[in-house]
């Protein structure tokens, strides 16, 4: 099965998901995080850092119960468009508009 790239829109989600997750964790560290996630560190640190933008839904469910993230405050965070100023739009949770 070939795999097709991901469009520019896709990538971009992916950074996002993964500067969420990163500010998420915090001080926490790499290797604790990713392990209580069931995850490899080198997994989660491509998670991060974007070079992994679709994750699987298991993968990112199992990260935010360890973050203690909503999964639903999270996909928000990760799928509204940003303004021109590089913000999200509405803060995760919230409603834009």
């Amino acid at each position: 099965m070939v795999r097709l790239p991901l469009s520019p829109a896709e990538v971009a989600r992916g950074r996002r998901l993964g500067s969420a997750l990163r500010r998420a964790r915090g001080d926490r560290s790499m290797l604790h995080t990713a392990l209580a996630a069931g995850l490899s560190p080198e997994t989660l640190r491509k998670i991060e850092s974007g070079r992994v933008a679709t994750p699987s839904f298991p993968t990112i469910a199992a990260l935010a119960d360890v973050l203690g993230l909503s999964l639903d405050d999270l996909w928000a965070s990760v799928t509204e468009p940003e303004d021109a100023a590089g913000g999200s739009v509405a803060e995760p949770g919230r409603a834009a508009g």
